[in-house]
């Protein structure tokens, strides 16, 4: 079968179910792959990246409800997913769309409306990767926001940098913009027209770390990874200081030689991959305690570039406020809303400890839940939660408080792990550590708070 047959994963913990469906859909001309429980679907569907999915509700170690929750956490854009079960109900069905799957198919399935359910699914899923497409193209081009001085310096280096393929190491304090930045280098470089791969190092786990930068050959099939997908485009590692000593190993020796072999497969294969890195932690001291490889830290930093917290040139807040507005505006259809003078100046005086992040974030909360055109002073105050100044009034309660017991558990769990996340580096194993969270628990969690690592 040619690369672009869509590919079906088919979930159920019946053999005869999943060899009926199999043979239907494999006659019509799909490719299929079969998981018998949730454990082997998490597998299949990370190795195989199916079009669509036929998940039963019901199974011995996990139910599909709890399965399709976990993956609508997991996945920015997810394939489309079709329930099935023998023991149909209403109730279940309208879970599983409520939830975000496609359709619902009762068991014993009929075989017309398997084929038409799947072929409809199949197309809403290509209609949803071509507006994905099209909402990414309009991100990157999205260019560093800013008139001061410091951007427009920053904007200049990056451009002249761009012209050859040096490779470039961004470092800076969380939020400040590193990515927005290395899309930038991209988007002026030969390899514009390529791919820009955006890669959180910190949530690749070592075991799984050779198949994901490298990919893998099974049973005549090729999954490609990361710096395969990158071919001809941007491999953008983000806070390099959470990879682990074996991947950083691999790493170095595909780098040096621009060739790498699959895992199981036997042919090298050549790669034309621009590598940009960043960090918010020191790796000269990573290096020094032995955490981080010395050759591999020579390899990726052959240009340094800081990029400075955004109090440092607050005289660009005006602007990314505006330009945040309208970006909301645009992308999610929100209404317009403009910061008060008052509530500008106070903002350009502001910390910003998260920096631009921070912005963007504050932005969007007041859009959402304001109301009116005009965004005040004491709006934008209560919106940060605290009482601004040194000294807190002894009375004053944190503003979650005054939240339904959800929404506050969600803004704690968020502070409390952006906390301890920013204390450890950027690296995953080590917060998983310091919060005591099995490291895959930990990953829903982050994702599902919409924490980016």
């Amino acid at each position: 079968m040619n690369e672009n047959t869509p590919r079906i994963l088919v979930v159920d913990d019946e053999p005869d179910i999943r060899r009926l469906v199999c043979e239907i859909l494999e006659d019509e001309g799909y490719q299929v792959a079969m998981a018998e429980n949730a454990s082997a679907a998490r597998e299949l569907k990370k190795s195989q990246q199916p079009n669509l999915i036929l998940l039963d509700i019901w199974m011995p170690d996990m139910d599909g409800i709890t399965l399709l929750k976990e993956w609508v956490a997991e996945d920015v854009i997810l394939c489309p997913v079709v329930m099935m079960s023998g023991h149909g109900s209403v109730e279940a069905a309208v879970e599983a769309t409520r939830l975000g799957a496609y359709d619902f198919l009762e068991k014993p399935l009929s075989l017309a409306k398997l084929l038409l359910i799947v072929e409809r699914a199949l197309e809403a899923g290509n209609l949803l990767l071509e507006n994905a497409g099209l909402r990414k193209q309009l991100v990157v081009d999205i260019e560093p926001v800013g008139k001061s001085a410091t951007v427009a310096r920053i904007k200049d280096q990056l451009k002249r940098l761009a012209q050859h393929d040096t490779r470039i190491l961004f470092f800076g304090d969380a939020g400040v913009g590193k990515e927005l930045y290395a899309r930038f280098l991209h988007n002026n470089s030969a390899h514009r027209d390529g791919p820009f791969v955006d890669v959180a190092v910190g949530s690749i786990s070592p075991e799984n770390s050779a198949v994901e930068f490298f990919g893998k050959e099974s049973q005549g099939k090729i999954y490609p990874g990361l710096l395969e997908r990158a071919h001809k485009g941007t491999l953008f590692l983000s806070e390099i200081g959470g990879m682990d000593d074996e991947t950083q190993l691999r790493l170095l020796s595909a780098l040096e030689s621009s060739s790498f072999l699959r895992v199981g497969g036997s042919e090298a294969v050549q790669v034309d991959v621009r590598v940009v890195a960043s960090t918010r932690i020191s790796l000269d001291e990573e290096v020094k305690s032995g955490r981080f490889r010395q050759d591999l830290y020579y390899l990726l930093n052959e240009v340094a570039l800081n990029i400075p917290p955004l109090r440092e040139h607050s005289e660009d807040v005006p602007g990314l406020l505006s330009f945040y507005v309208d970006y909301f505006v645009n992308q999610d259809k929100l209404a317009f809303r403009k910061f008060s003078m008052a509530a500008q100046n106070f903002l350009r005086n502001y910390s910003w400890r998260g920096n631009v992040r921070e912005l963007k974030n504050l932005v969007q909360r007041l859009m959402i839940l304001g109301v009116g055109e005009d965004i005040e002073l004491d709006e934008v105050k209560s919106a940060l939660g605290s009482v601004v100044g040194d000294v807190m009034s002894s009375s004053s309660v944190p503003e979650f408080f005054n939240m339904p017991l959800k929404e506050a558990r969600d803004h704690f769990e968020k502070a409390y792990l952006e906390y301890h996340f920013e204390r450890t580096g950027g690296s995953v194993a080590k917060l998983s550590t310091a919060v005591g969270m099995e490291r895959t628990h930990l990953y829903r969690k982050l994702h599902s708070l919409n924490i980016k690592f």
